[in-house]
């Protein structure tokens, strides 16, 4: 078999195209997360713990050059080493709050299978039932 059959054959089983939905579906949910936690959570957390913008929190490494301002963009621009872990803060309430999501969404999705009845057993082919026969008539 060729090297094309069999990247054919593997890349359209079910699974390989699952994955590739599942993973097109997860970079436009990451991108609605990174919405709501940079436009709805973060402004309000920063409002209470005193207005202070997350993206924006930075340690510079080095002493920046006369006339920088000092914003994580200028400091960047002028070369100076940053520790933005405002950025990392960022990131971190966006996993958060994406794994919650999810757990939520795996939680719902396994009760909705407990909940659901299961199916009803098969009723028994006719070979079944004349060995079943053949049983009952040897009994007696």
């Amino acid at each position: 078999m060729g090297m094309m059959q069999e990247f054919k054959e593997f890349a359209v089983k079910g699974n390989v195209m699952d994955l590739a939905v599942g993973v097109i579906i997860g970079g436009a949910f990451g991108k609605i997360v990174e919405s709501v936690v940079g436009d709805l959570v973060m402004p309000v957390v920063g409002a209470v713990i005193g207005k202070l913008d997350f993206s924006n929190l930075f340690v510079a490494l080095r002493q920046a050059p006369e006339g920088t301002a000092m914003t994580l963009d200028a400091l960047k621009k002028a070369g100076v080493p940053v520790l933005a872990y405002g950025n990392f803060i960022t990131v971190a309430v966006n996993f958060a709050i994406l794994a919650f999501i999810i757990f939520l969404m795996v939680k719902q999705i396994n009760r909705l299978k407990r909940s659901a009845p299961p199916p009803p057993a098969p009723a028994p082919g006719e070979d079944v039932l004349l060995l079943r026969e053949i049983r009952d008539s040897l009994k007696r």
